[in-house]
């Protein structure tokens, strides 16, 4: 991917949004992190329907992060469709949730997700967590051909 890096950040609580925009802020980072808050949008926004019918093609993200417990469509069932669809199966999705549940982290892999995370409570932890997810997936991994 030549363009810009571009995250979707799938989170219902706007405390938790409002620390990943500040932990990526703080980074070395250049990206974009478009934001949905449920998982009918981030449904919505990834396969350009409703009010995201409209956005260019040439905005793909590089990487999803995306909360599990979320309004209207939950979080394993956005990633049950993003894994199961042509269009979307080779994008990175990472869990970024507070759940520790196993049934969660277990349904999580089985679906597909590439990394399950649990959310640090601390701060300077939780932007050390920011930090590393970008180094990993924005400047090491490298994404599938053609994506």
């Amino acid at each position: 991917m030549d363009g810009e890096r571009r995250i979707l950040l799938v989170e219902d609580n706007p405390d938790d949004v409002m620390l990943t925009l500040r932990a990526f802020r703080k980074s070395s980072f250049k990206v974009k992190v478009d934001v949905v808050n449920d998982g009918e949008q981030a449904l919505d926004y990834l396969f350009r329907r409703g009010a995201y019918a409209e956005r260019p093609a040439d905005e793909e993200p590089t990487v999803i992060l995306l909360d599990l417990k979320l309004p209207k469509v939950d979080g394993l069932e956005v990633l049950r469709q993003v894994k199961g669809d042509a269009r979307t199966q080779l994008l990175p999705v990472i869990i970024l949730t507070s759940s520790n549940e196993q049934e969660d982290r277990l349904r999580g892999y089985r679906l597909g997700v590439n990394s399950y995370i649990r959310k640090p409570v601390d701060y300077n932890r939780f932007v050390e967590v920011v930090e590393q997810l970008g180094v990993f997936w924005l400047t090491l991994n490298e994404p599938p051909p053609s994506h």
